[in-house]
């Protein structure tokens, strides 16, 4: 069977002044054009060419030697190269662009950006992309506990958190009690797997536990009080919107980073400040 978007290995069949027509095997009645520009040097009848499989201007299949950035049911990051009446359209590596439909955008693209979407067929049997891509991750990760992994946030939930592809392919999630800092969707991210839950997705963290992260945080309020000329403006007991503000750290941690810098004798607090020593 010739599938549409897959990479398929096929045999030639027979030679046109236009290029070759491939089966899964000499006899059936299913083949599809492979252009001459296309056809490997020296290629005759009975010899199999690797090949994938997807749809040209006039809407027939047919077959192409170049290798796509994605083929159906998987997920990539593709760079948006216009923007029409209908989608955006996504360079997938071949010679015809990929539609990306309006309603499959979980928010308006840019010419130029970068998105994580999956390749899919449609209801009219033609190459589509999607960016709402939660569904087609994958829960069987080669991670654990305290590894450190990459990804694609693809989605944010005021709610919940961020959803993240780690490795483009498998679930993740910064729940919203670990977001500090700013979050958008696209945005690349490293991350630490606090815990593999048991339907196997992954709950993530950006910062180190806490008794490492604390001698960064540490560091990073000692600069901010220098960048105060020596005073902050506010102590341990500021609103844990501002500290997240100023140092996108969380309440508990900026009270750890100002003790460990009490305990070593570097500040010194005031009913209304925290001062270096």
């Amino acid at each position: 069977m010739i599938e549409l978007g897959k990479v398929q290995e096929l045999e030639i069949v027979r030679t046109k002044e236009f290029g070759v027509y491939l089966s899964e095997k000499a006899g059936d009645e299913a083949a599809v054009l492979l252009p001459k520009k296309k056809v490997p040097e020296g290629a005759r009848i009975g010899d199999r060419i690797s090949v994938f499989i997807y749809k040209d201007s006039s809407d027939r299949l047919i077959a192409t030697t170049g290798m796509p950035k994605l083929q159906v049911g998987e997920t990539a990051i593709l760079e948006v190269k216009e923007v029409g009446k209908i989608g955006a359209f996504l360079d997938m590596g071949l010679e015809k662009d990929l539609l990306l439909p309006f309603k499959e955008q979980t928010h308006p693209v840019r010419r130029g950006e970068k998105c994580l979407v999956c390749l899919y067929v449609d209801k009219s049997h033609r190459l589509a992309a999607t960016m709402k891509v939660y569904s087609h991750m994958s829960s069987e990760s080669p991670y654990k506990a305290e590894d450190w992994v990459e990804g694609t946030i693809y989605e944010i939930n005021e709610a919940i958190g961020a959803f993240v592809a780690v490795d483009n392919k498998y679930y993740g999630l910064i729940p919203k009690s670990e977001m500090y800092g700013r979050f958008r969707e696209g945005d690349p991210v490293k991350a630490r797997v606090m815990r593999v839950r048991e339907d196997g997705k992954l709950d993530l963290c950006v910062r180190e536990k806490a008794y490492v992260q604390m001698g960064a945080d540490a560091e990073a309020v000692l600069q901010a009080i220098d960048e105060f000329d020596g005073v902050l403006p506010f102590n341990d007991k500021a609103r844990p919107e501002t500290i997240l503000r100023e140092f996108n750290m969380s309440k508990n941690a900026f009270k750890r980073a100002v003790g460990r810098l009490l305990k070593e004798g570097k500040i010194r607090i005031t009913e209304k400040t925290i001062e270096r020593i």
